[in-house]
């Protein structure tokens, strides 16, 4: 069984990906960890798996499931794993993996009932929360507009918890165009907003429709002409002390209300 070190050529090639103008290029990106490169392999999209010799016992089912799927395995040395890790403490598994992106088109030609749309997001972290949290309560996609951050970065991809691999992800230069697009195929493009003229404790009706929850970055929010454009600006009621929400926070509690409308309809 070949080891892999540090100093393979392969090894690395795989580095390189932790540049987003490499992962362009290749048309390709790394994961790591088991959460992530279970759901890469689940969706089909796992080229390849890697994993260090001192765990393959520890990740032998999901090495069973690539086998079964016939995608190749390669085992990487400790040196070779501290290479590839943008963790603090690497869990000793990864996946080559073909990028993620699909064109908005595609997506609206579906007739999605709730989207998570992020105006320039930013940071990876937060982006991958917004990512999860749209799985979590059911979002057709998660559309990226203007100049954000790559969805592949490793952190926003950790952030993910896997959930990358499950709500299709939209990236889209033009912010005008785009929601341009998304309100003709029929969708209601709700921002929040503190001062909204509609409270989401009264937002029912709404929520019946198709939606598109817009949300900005922790450090701007939503740009002012983005928001003004909303069919709706809604506020979320807080009934403690707490001067505002963050991003997540706030994403959960909007796109739980669209998931509970819905399931109700």
């Amino acid at each position: 069984m070949e080891v892999l070190s540090e100093r393979s050529s392969r090894v690395v090639s795989y580095a390189k990906l932790h540049r987003a103008t490499v992962r362009r290029a290749e048309g390709r990106f790394l994961v790591e960890g088991s959460n992530s490169v279970t759901a890469a392999l689940e969706t089909g999209r796992a080229q390849r798996l890697l994993v260090r010799e001192a765990d393959l016992s520890r990740h032998a089912s999901v090495l069973d499931e690539a086998r079964a799927s016939d995608v190749p395995v390669e085992v990487l040395s400790e040196r070779a794993v501290a290479k590839l890790s943008e963790s603090t403490t690497a869990p000793g598994i990864f996946a080559i993996c073909e990028l993620l992106d699909q064109p908005l088109s595609s997506v609206l030609e579906n007739e999605p009932w709730l989207l998570s749309i992020a105006v320039e997001p930013r940071e990876p972290g937060n982006l991958g929360t917004l990512i999860r949290c749209a799985d979590a309560m059911g979002a057709d996609a998660m559309i990226l507009l203007g100049d954000a951050v790559d969805p592949h970065n490793a952190k926003c991809v950790r952030a993910s918890a896997g959930s990358l691999f499950h709500v299709p992800v939209v990236r889209h230069r033009d912010v005008a165009a785009g929601l341009q697009a998304i309100r003709a195929a029929g969708i209601t493009l709700l921002a929040t907003a503190a001062d909204g003229e509609l409270s989401l404790d009264d937002a029912d009706d709404v929520l019946s429709d198709r939606t598109g929850w817009l949300f900005g970055n922790e450090a701007h929010g939503l740009p002012d002409d983005v928001a003004a454009d909303a069919d709706n600006r809604v506020a979320i009621p807080i009934r403690g002390r707490a001067e505002s929400l963050n991003l997540a926070a706030a994403a959960a509690i909007c796109l739980y209300a669209s998931a509970r409308r819905h399931s109700e309809a």
